[in-house]
């Protein structure tokens, strides 16, 4: 390289300045160094104001930007030459000693170069690196450059360079100097390339943020101040990216949106103008791509210190849209961002609670489960974060159909009670905001599933009442717990202790069967065992079933550990063994070598369910001794939140339920003193309860306690005389338990009371009736002949025979049904009496003495008379009320006994069906669920279950409702029962559940409404009834039964009616709903012609076997009755109804099965099942007009039904005042037995019965027609008045539940209230007449027997226990 003339470019002399020799290339490094040492020195020194200096080494400034220099291959000699030239831009500021653009570049390009240096801070060179950068930063020589036209290229080199050096070793001037030097150019420039943009937004992307942190701390710092500059330029490329999809502008195109999460971060402002962006981008048809903008936008609403929400509320409408996503991962996102922006953002929860009530019903198994660990986990955080409606979502999904997200929701809400109720961290406040959750988790075991109840157990064990707390603290808080639980969670958990108690005793007696020597008989016995624990009390069935038996093997061959289950299940077991037992047994089975292990599960869950980790002899004194403090009132009752009389109730009612399960452990006398002291309490239910302990647990006290019975006797003699009468009840039941001279002990109650009954004090009778047949009922031996006269003198003649106090003279209070302290003692003590007449046959329990035949005729009579057995009008209609109900369940409670079931003729069973129709609502209702829990226990014969049939007319839905939940139940109970036991194949014919099919089809066919043969309306009445039945029990084709039934049909039509073998009518009727039922089958099954699996086998108590000569195949339906039933499809309508008629579904008719009003006054005002509807439109029965009113009104409101006359012209158009089209209901034909309508309250709209109406109907009285229910009062009291004879006997059939109008084709009656003074208008209208069974007695009186159901007073007072 040839050495530079010492003159400059310009050809100017270069002059150095003093000291300095000519630098040339002849020179050695080291000296060139030195000598540009002092160069650097001389121009360090310089400043802007030294002008001769300044000219003077104007050569050698040019010089120094040679290519000698800027080339050189030296470190040192480049470094020291850049700070040359960086002071040569300061000293010459603004104007630049170098015109030429292409020199600038190399200069700026060699001087960005040198900045490398930077990035070693212990490097001896890195003062003068600094000072480079420092000139640089102060001077900004870099603004220079923006004259050039590639002076983009200069800037990116910088910014990388400077990036690229930063390190954790920098102090804070570096930073800073970096900072002035970029911020410089970015501020003053005229704008920011892409390239620019993308050499700082590099630094915030993920990967490289992780390899540089100062970087990308820099990057951020660098972003803040130069926000306002910048945002337009970042604005720009997320709008090429965003909007336009120009991915090519950037090679960061694909990072945007981690970009825009950290710029977000940085500052909010710098996105301003993007926000609006991502709203388009969240409506993209892509779903990844919204995918990733949700996953982006979630990041910025949940940012704790974010307050994008309230600034772009557009944009979050938009994006709690993505909520309702059609792509699964979207809403998924969505969800999983709900928790972070509940936490941090506690003001978003409203706007969150619309969206997330809708995602807990996601068809997604993953978004419902999702959705409920959003609220639980920001509900752990803190409660206030989620509001009563969220904790309400998770609620709902307690009850999800997958169980995952059922116990996520149980779990969840367990969770939250234990640490804000139990552990109290909120105060009392959020304590009473979860108080719920323990009833709904203990509600939950009414599930049908085992994972639910065991779920449910577990969480009562470690949430709810922990097990591993001490004693006295689980007592405790099982103690105010018990108190405060709502009565069906109450029923809930005794479910729960009754379940693992009767888990135990299976166990208890599968270890029983071990001890036995082995046989057959014993291994099919065990087997049976097994299959009951599988199948019954643990998950899986299927592979508990294979669990047990691998168990059961090992039980077999290990003594030990059969050992160790016997003290698990031992009474005298403690809590703390209990642990140690099932420790041992697990320790036992588990395989270190298989980490996950069913079987080991399984078993656990076996274990789980039968230690007794709560309740122990301690455990029991704790609970009696906090009972007591309750007493005293020196307990914390207050503080828990329950009043001290609620306290010692609860108390006594847990101890009462835990003396079933845990009798041994109540065996201490200090236990028993305090029970002692219960009994003097005046609460009545807290002595009954103490009795009721003392007769469950009391076994050894004759023997062990003497003290404590010589105490007791008395007080159970006083109870059992003048106690209330469940005091009395439990009395008697402790006395029998519990003595071994329990004779003399009853002797002593049963002949004072005997003596003392009188009937003119019928408030005193109550509890001896109820102590008299309860002895009757357990010493029948000692007091059945006894009990015999105190019936025949007592209870029928003088008692129930006699209505001795008229409180409501004529019966016309209008209430079906009054609460029980407003019930007459008379009527009481009749009740009682029916009672003392069942438990005294059964305690005999036998019919010998004709005793049984003579009290159902006395029970088929009382429900003849509807109640009112000596017809006097003494009764009030609530207390008739009360008497059918107590003479239905107690046949009901006879036929539970097999003696008893034989001599129940058809008729009683047909009168005792029947109740179930009644007109009062709480009769129905309290009558159905004695029926389901009689036949549910399978206590009652299988033809009972037909009686659910006639539900089918029940007006109010709940009822029907309840009616086909019971059949289900059954149904399935008696299924279950079959396969579980294989005896029970030997008597299907009372277990099968298709064999209820004949005993329907002859209840319908004696049914009383039933009374023309080819009427349209009985007919439908009839099939729907047989499909109510029906419809549950072809639910699933098992074995073919839907072939079995319609076999099961067809042969019924080869017989006849065993009650009424020759009359043809009857067996006409019977025929013909054997033919509506065929129909039903054939349309709703599709396999009902296959051949059936076994010849059914008839009843022959109510069919004739059948005639093998001769074969019925004719079809009793008339074709228009038989092409209505099978199609519904209406007759020819009149004009009205042409014009008002909806269409409807072929084979169907619209239903209206509203709750009238009669049944909403039939009941309480604390037991309305619903309200009524409005009045829609005019109800027409073409054969009787109604005047109907409510009864349960302390100031009735008469219910007038207007009808028009009966013509001879069917097409003749209706005669009618016109109503306002808001009144307008399609019309319907004729009368529906069952349902009625009804006008709102307080409805103005009253029609008027038009004059020729009158005329029409006081001349040509129309033909009664039967209908279930009793007549209003205004028409009751004109029959009276008008239809009174006294030579004839008044009828004493028994009504029904109203009927509503409703049918397919004619115009409807229209029911409208009217105030109670025109009642005299109301009384003009036509007679209605009451169904009675006075025609039903007609049709069958000829066809009853001695025993039947038609029976008169006369005849009462010559039955058998008269005599």
């Amino acid at each position: 390289m040839a050495f530079p003339q010492p003159k400059s470019a310009d050809g100017k002399i270069i002059i150095y300045p003093p000291g300095v020799k000519e630098i040339t290339d002849k020179i050695s490094n080291d000296e060139l160094v030195k000598r540009l040492k002092m160069v650097v020195k001389t121009f360090m020194d310089m400043d802007q104001d030294s002008e001769d200096e300044k000219q003077q080494y104007l050569p050698l400034a040019l010089h120094l930007a040679s290519e000698f220099f800027l080339r050189n291959p030296n470190k040192d000699v480049r470094l020291l030459v850049a700070c040359c030239l960086a002071d040569i831009f300061r000293i010459y500021a603004p104007e630049a000693p170098y015109t030429s653009h292409d020199k600038l570049k190399d200069i700026f390009m060699f001087i960005t170069r040198q900045l490398k240096g930077l990035e070693d801070t212990k490097s001896p060179q890195f003062n003068r690196y600094f000072y480079l950068l420092e000139n640089l930063a102060w001077v900004k020589s870099y603004n220079i450059c923006f004259e050039l036209e590639d002076c983009n290229e200069i800037f990116i080199q910088l910014f990388r360079t400077l990036f690229s050096v930063i390190n954790n070793s920098h102090n804070q001037k570096v930073q800073m100097h970096m900072l002035d030097l970029m911020s410089s150019i970015i501020m003053e420039g005229d704008g920011v390339t892409q390239d620019l943009l993308d050499s700082i937004l590099i630094n915030l992307i993920p990967a490289h943020k992780n390899m540089n942190k100062q970087a990308y701390d820099l990057a951020k710092v660098l972003l803040k101040r130069t926000a306002q500059t910048i945002e337009p330029c970042i604005a720009s490329f997320f709008n090429q990216v965003l909007v336009l999809g120009k991915s090519s502008v950037s090679d960061l195109s694909e990072h945007v949106f981690d970009l825009i999460m950290e710029l977000f971060a940085i500052d909010p402002h710098l996105l301003l103008s993007v926000m609006p962006q991502l709203e388009f981008k969240l409506k993209s048809n892509d779903g990844e791509e919204r995918l990733a903008v949700v996953r982006l936008l979630a990041k910025l609403f949940g940012a704790k210190d974010s307050e994008l929400a309230t600034q772009n509320r557009p944009l979050w409408q938009c994006f709690l849209g993505r909520f309702n996503d059609i792509h699964v991962p979207v809403r998924l996102e969505c969800v999983k961002f709900a928790s972070h922006c509940l936490m941090n953002h506690p003001d978003l929860a409203k706007d969150l609670t619309e969206y997330l009530k809708v995602r807990s019903h996601d068809p997604e198994e993953a978004i419902r489960h999702d959705v409920i660990v959003t609220i639980i986990t920001a509900g752990k955080k803190d409660l206030s974060l989620v509001n009563d409606q969220l904790l309400g979502f998770v609620r709902e999904r307690t009850l999800d159909k997958r169980w995952r997200v059922r116990k996520e929701a149980m779990m969840g809400l367990a969770q939250l009670y234990k640490k804000y109720c139990l552990h109290a961290e909120a105060g009392k406040e959020a304590a009473q905001k979860v108080n719920w959750i323990k009833d709904k988790l203990l509600h939950i075991y009414y599930q049908n599933s085992i994972d639910d109840k065991l779920l449910v157990e577990k969480i009562f064990a470690q949430y709810l009442v922990p097990h591993n707390l001490e004693t006295e603290e689980r007592m405790k808080c099982l103690y105010y717990l018990y108190a405060s639980l709502d009565p069906n969670a109450v029923k809930a958990l005794n479910e729960m202790w009754k379940c693992q108690n009767m888990l135990r005793s299976h166990v208890r007696e599968l270890l029983d069967l071990h001890k036995q020597p082995a046989s057959e008989a014993n291994n099919t016995a065990m087997f049976a065992k097994l299959m009951a624990i599988a199948t019954e009390n643990l998950p899986d069935p299927g592979k508990a079933q294979d669990f047990m038996k691998k168990f059961n093997q090992v039980l077999g061959d290990d003594e030990r550990l059969r050992a160790q289950l016997e003290l698990l299940i031992s009474p005298a077991c403690s809590c703390k063994q209990a642990e140690v037992c099932v420790r041992e047994i697990t320790r036992k089975l588990a395989n270190p070598k298989q980490p996950t292990n069913p079987f080991l599960e399984m078993v656990k869950f076996l274990l789980e369910r039968i230690a007794p980790v709560h309740i122990d002899s301690e455990a029991i004194s704790s609970l009696v001794k906090l009972m007591n403090k309750s007493i005293e009132g020196t307990a914390d009752d207050e503080e828990e939140g329950v009043t001290p009389d609620s306290a010692i109730r609860a108390g006594l009612e847990l101890l009462k339920v835990l003396s079933f399960t845990h009798p041994t452990s109540f065996h201490s006398s200090e236990t028993y003193e305090s029970l002692l002291q219960c009994l003097k309490m005046e609460d009545d239910k807290v002595a009954e309860a103490a009795i009721q302990i003392f007769r469950n647990t009391g076994h050894k006290i004759e023997t062990d306690l003497l003290q404590i019975r010589s105490t007791l006797i008395p007080i159970l003699h006083q109870k059992a005389k003048r106690g209330t009468p469940r005091q009395a009840k439990q009395a008697v039941h402790c006395i029998h338990a519990i003595f071994t001279n329990k004779e003399v002990q009853l002797a002593q109650i049963f002949e004072p009371l005997s003596k003392s009954l009188n009937a003119d004090t019928p408030e005193q009778l109550i509890t001896p009736l109820v102590s008299l047949g309860h002895i009757a009922m357990l010493a029948p031996d000692q007091f059945a002949s006894p009990m015999k006269s105190v019936v025949a003198n007592f209870i029928v003649k003088d008692l129930l025979m006699n209505d001795r106090v008229c409180q409501f003279p004529g019966g016309k209070n209008g209430k079906l049904w009054t609460p029980n302290e407003e019930v007459s003692p008379e009527v009481l003590a009749k009740v009682q009496a029916i009672k003392l007449l069942v438990r005294w046959l059964l305690g005999m329990k036998n019919n010998q003495s004709k005793s049984a035949n003579s009290t159902l005729r006395l029970l088929s009579a009382m429900l003849v008379s509807e109640g009112d057995l000596t017809e006097q009008k003494k009764i009030s209609k609530s207390d008739m009320s009360r008497l059918r109900l107590a003479a239905g369940c107690a046949i009901l409670k006879l036929a539970q006994e097999p003696c008893y079931h034989e001599i129940i003729t058809p008729e009683q069973f047909q009168l005792c069906a029947l109740v179930i129709n009644d007109e009062c609502y709480q009769v129905r209702q309290i009558f159905a669920l004695k029926l389901h829990k009689a036949l549910g226990k399978l206590l009652l014969p299988l033809e009972y279950m037909a009686v659910f049939a006639l539900c089918a007319k029940d007006p109010v839905k709940e009822r029907r409702a309840h009616a086909r939940q019971c059949l289900l139940k059954n149904i399935s109970i008696r299924r279950e029962y079959i396969k579980q036991n294989p005896m029970a194949h030997e008597k299907l014919l009372s277990l099968l559940p298709e064999y209820v099919v004949p005993y329907t089809v002859h209840l319908l066919a004696h049914d009383p409404d039933f009374t023309k043969t080819q009427d349209i309306e009985q007919l439908r009445d009839i099939k729907e009834c047989l499909w109510f039945m029906l419809e549950v029990l072809m639910t699933k084709n098992e074995n073919n039964s839907h072939a079995f039934i319609r076999k099961m049909v067809e042969n019924i039509k080869q017989t006849k009616d065993a009650q009424a073998p020759d009359d043809g009518k009857m067996n006409e009727k019977l025929y013909i709903v054997c033919d509506v039922a065929l129909i039903v089958i054939t349309t709703k099954s599709t396999t009902y012609n296959l051949d059936s699996p076994k010849d059914p086998v008839l009843p022959t108590k109510f069919f004739t076997p059948p005639d093998k000569d001769s074969s019925n195949n004719k079809c009793y339906l008339s074709d228009e009755a038989k092409t209505l039933l099978l199609t519904g499809k209406p007759k020819p309508a009149t004009v009205l109804g042409a014009v008002n008629k909806p269409l409807s579904a072929a084979g169907r008719r619209p239903q209206d099965r509203t709750p009238v009003l009669e049944m909403g006054s039939n009941i309480s005002g604390n037991s309305e099942p619903s309200s009524p509807p409005p009045n829609r439109g005019r109800e027409q029965n073409s054969e009787a007009p109604e005047t109907e009113i409510s009864e349960n009104e302390e100031n009735p409101v008469i219910l007038l039904t207007v009808v028009p006359a009966k013509t001879e012209k069917k097409d003749e158009p209706v005669r009618n005042k016109e109503m306002s089209s808001e009144q307008s209901l399609p019309p319907q034909t004729s009368t529906e037995r069952g349902k009625k309508r009804t006008a709102p309250a307080g409805s103005e709209n009253i029609q008027q019965i038009p004059e020729e109406r009158k005329s029409e109907e006081s001349t040509a009285p129309v033909p009664p027609k039967a209908r279930r229910g009793r007549p209003p009062k205004a028409v009751s009291e004109s029959n009276t008045a008008k239809n009174s004879d006294p030579n004839k006997a008044a009828g004493r059939g028994r009504k029904r539940v109203a009927a509503s109008q409703e049918g397919p084709a004619e115009p409807e009656t229209t029911n409208v209230k009217v105030p109670k003074q025109q009642e005299t208008n109301v009384k003009r209208a036509s007679a209605q007449r009451q169904m009675d069974l006075q025609s039903y007695k007609q049709n069958t009186s000829r066809h009853q027997d001695k025993a039947g159901a038609d029976i008169s007073i006369k005849q009462i007072q010559q039955l058998a226990f008269c005599q």
